[in-house]
């Protein structure tokens, strides 16, 4: 007996005497996990604890019992194949600029020369370069959307652009009409984009998922960033917590959710330390401005700028990624805020003084350095997920997007 490990297995059902919402509060408190989690553990039978003492699931039972879920006690089966060793695979980025500027400056030319219509198979071309050459424990990432998938969404985006703009000239309720209308749509076309984008990625020939709802789009495209003003953008945080899960818990590999794990407290410390710099930068900028020294005042402000664009431009890439789970396995991202501006400043002083030709040199550095800072904590291996079936679905939502210059990203 002493040798056999125990599982807490959950039966799908709340005991008498609670409710649904009591349930849940209780669970969030005794396991100190976001809602998003513990909803998505209510909503199948499974083992809420594994590896367990016959002592230690006594416990655990005795407590879930109190907070309403009905929950048992069960040997585990072959525990020795259920543990799993910690290996951790850095991202790796291959590909060098002098060989991505042949790819650009043709696409370049070929769309110039097409009046565009070359554009889809350039967008092709671009992604496989970089997710080809990106690679996680020897293994590289595949893009497979179909040109002509895409050109098709970019003709009907297209129409759709020239429709809003001729009726905005002739008639202005129409185009009130159109613009309202639009509003009601930007949460499909956010949504649709994702989808595309992911199911069009794959890795190990396992494509990518995105299962976001519409409600949920609708609500961190319009009703929290309104919130946020009405609440004098104290929210802020908030709505980037609820942007990050909407992405990740919408996201899935094959069949296997990605999870995001972070509390709110810790986007409030992340924007509370910005909030720290730039009082520190404004009062040192003031004093120098009453000492009647202009020129150190601007070059404080133009430090403070750039140590503010870097602390979120990595700040927040670290967070969504040290915060994302699938299934046992994490991610690590180390980005630095110092290196990231450096390569950005740097990079953009390049374009500018090659008239745009450094461009390629400088996408593969910025792609180059967040791999190198990226990695993925496996917990045994990465061949169990189960592929997803393959769905193929419609362009039309990214380049609706695109043609609105409707963006919606996680960093």
């Amino acid at each position: 007996m002493s040798n056999e490990l125990y599982q807490v297995v959950y039966n799908g059902q709340i005991l008498p005497g609670f409710d649904d919402a009591q349930v849940k509060a209780n669970l969030q408190d005794l396991f100190k996990a976001t809602q998003e989690r513990i909803e998505r553990l209510l909503s199948s039978s499974s083992a809420i604890k594994s590896n367990l003492s016959y002592d230690d699931a006594q416990i655990y039972l005795k407590k879930l019992t109190e907070a309403g879920a009905d929950v048992r006690i069960r040997v585990q089966v072959a525990p020795a194949e259920q543990s799993h060793d910690l290996k951790l695979a850095s991202l790796e980025f291959t590909g060098r600029g002098g060989e991505y500027f042949g790819i650009w400056i043709v696409n370049i030319l070929l769309t110039i020369l097409t009046l565009g219509i070359y554009s889809a198979w350039a967008t092709v071309r671009n992604n496989q370069y970089f997710y080809g050459n990106t690679q996680l424990d020897d293994s590289s990432f595949q893009y497979l959307a179909n040109p002509i998938t895409i050109l098709k969404g970019r003709l009907i985006a297209l129409a759709v652009l020239v429709a809003y703009v001729a009726l905005a000239n002739l008639y202005i309720e129409a185009a009130v009409v159109f613009g309202v209308a639009f509003i009601f749509v930007t949460p499909w076309i956010m949504t649709r984009s994702l989808r595309f984008t992911a199911i069009n990625s794959a890795y190990r020939n396992i494509r990518f998922d995105f299962q976001g709802k519409y409600g949920e789009a609708f609500m961190v495209a319009f009703v929290w960033p309104i919130l946020n003003l009405l609440c004098l953008t104290l929210l802020t945080p908030l709505v980037l917590k609820k942007t990050h899960a909407f992405i990740a818990n919408g996201s899935r590999y094959g069949t296997t959710p990605f999870e995001l794990t972070a509390s709110t407290r810790v986007y409030y410390l992340l924007f509370g330390k910005a909030l720290l710099m730039i009082a520190g930068f404004a009062v040192a900028a003031f004093l120098a401005s009453r000492a009647e020294m202009p020129a150190l005042a601007a070059v404080i402000a133009g430090v403070g700028y750039l140590t503010l664009f870097g602390f979120f431009m990595a700040g927040i890439a670290n967070l969504f990624l040290n915060s994302t789970q699938l299934a046992d396995h994490s991610f690590e991202s180390e980005l630095k805020p110092a290196q990231m501006v450096w390569i950005y400043l740097s990079n953009s002083l390049l374009v500018v003084l090659t008239l745009g030709l450094f461009t390629p040199w400088a996408k593969v550095r910025m792609a180059r350095y967040r791999a190198s800072c990226t990695s993925m904590v496996i917990s045994g291996d990465l061949n169990h997920f189960v592929a997803a079936e393959q769905t193929r679905t419609s362009a039309l939502g990214q380049e609706l997007g695109d043609a609105f210059d409707v963006e919606f990203a996680a960093v």
